[in-house]
């Protein structure tokens, strides 16, 4: 996720907590942005996780 789209989130968050409040079409965005990126979240966690090797003490040792 590239930063610009980081910012808008963060913008559309300041924006959805005054008064103004979001538009419909900002709510959707919001909701597609915000999914993108636990999506890439997600992505990465996985990525590490997989590389990720266990190792007994025992097959250490040998």
């Amino acid at each position: 996720m590239t930063q610009e789209k980081i910012n808008r989130i963060n913008e559309l968050a300041r924006k959805s907590r005054t008064a103004e409040g979001l538009t419909e079409a900002e709510k959707a965005e919001q909701a597609r942005l915000r999914q993108e990126y636990r999506d890439g979240i997600k992505a990465n966690l996985e990525g590490q996780l997989s590389n990720i090797e266990f190792v007994d003490k025992e097959q250490k040792d040998a």
